[in-house]
């Protein structure tokens, strides 16, 4: 089994995703500008169903161990379906479950805890509500070529802060939109300050401004790359802004989620046979860092 990338657990820009996910978009990038390629997404009237499922993992029933309610369930599977209604997604909650156990909790044995809570196949979504993720609000892996019941597999889906739910108490991230971050990528897509350079390949989406840092709060008319076009995206869903800041993706993020979906997710049943696990890579939503 290949490593997973490391991960910067202090508040910052995230985690690099892995050099092979970054060779393998930029050669989606490069099929998606031949006009071959080119197809009709989903609307809202016809959208992608993805099967939900949610799994509290607190360490106890009291609501400061990690526990969430279900009208906080309610409002995020709401918060979700709302946010990515406009780009062709909904996402349809089969079941939620409860397990009380301090060390998953924490987000100790994470595989373990997988393993014994995943439902549903590789075009499922899976979020794991815990106490603590190493002071991180949320993480998810990328979507990839994973082989039948191997660890890959299990690794799949999104971690998230259980006090980033709609209601919560993490100040300013209390919404539910780590969720709809954490999904994009799932979706497959990048920070989209990605790489902190004003002339890097950044995000590898062609119509997001290029970005030297993450964002926080909500300073509008930001501008970290002066000299590259645009300001920066401070409203899309895949920078570190406030939750009452998140907005929108952009009609090349849209694409990509779906080519990524249907390249990785939605024929996975036909793929998975036979495949060998390749790296891991994850990416984190912390909060933004204090000093820009």
């Amino acid at each position: 089994m290949l490593p997973r990338s490391q991960v910067d657990r202090s508040f910052g820009c995230g985690t690099a995703p892995s050099e092979e996910y970054m060779s393998m978009l930029q050669g989606v990038a490069t099929d998606e500008q031949d006009a071959s390629s080119a197809r009709v997404f989903a609307a809202a009237e016809d959208p992608v169903v993805i099967d939900t499922y949610f799994h509290v993992v607190a360490a106890s029933t009291n609501l400061a161990d990690g526990y969430v309610t279900d009208q906080q369930l309610a409002d995020q599977i709401a918060v979700l379906n709302e946010e990515y209604a406009p780009y062709g997604f909904q996402f349809d909650l089969k079941g939620t479950d409860r397990t009380i156990n301090g060390n998953w909790s924490v987000d100790s044995a994470e595989l373990d805890m997988k393993i014994a809570l995943r439902k549903g196949d590789y075009k499922a979504l899976n979020v794991y509500f815990q106490k603590q993720i190493g002071g991180n609000l949320g993480y998810c892996y990328f979507p990839t070529f994973v082989g039948e019941q191997t660890e890959d597999f299990y690794y799949d889906g999104c971690s998230i802060l259980f006090s980033s739910v709609p209601g919560g108490n993490a100040t300013n991230y209390n919404l539910g939109k780590t969720l709809t971050h954490e999904v994009g990528h799932w979706f497959g897509l990048l920070h989209t300050f990605q790489g902190n350079s004003c002339d890097g390949v950044g995000d590898i989406i062609s119509d997001t401004p290029q970005q030297l840092s993450a964002t926080r709060g909500c300073p509008v008319g930001r501008d970290s790359c002066p000299d590259a076009a645009g300001l920066d995206p401070i409203h899309n869903y895949m920078d570190y802004s406030y939750d009452a800041c998140y907005e929108e993706f952009t009609p090349k993020q849209h694409k990509r989620m779906h080519n990524m979906f249907d390249s990785f997710r939605a024929e996975w049943g036909m793929k998975a046979k036979g495949k060998r696990d390749v790296k891991r890579s994850r990416q984190l939503r912390k909060k933004s860092p204090v000093n820009m």
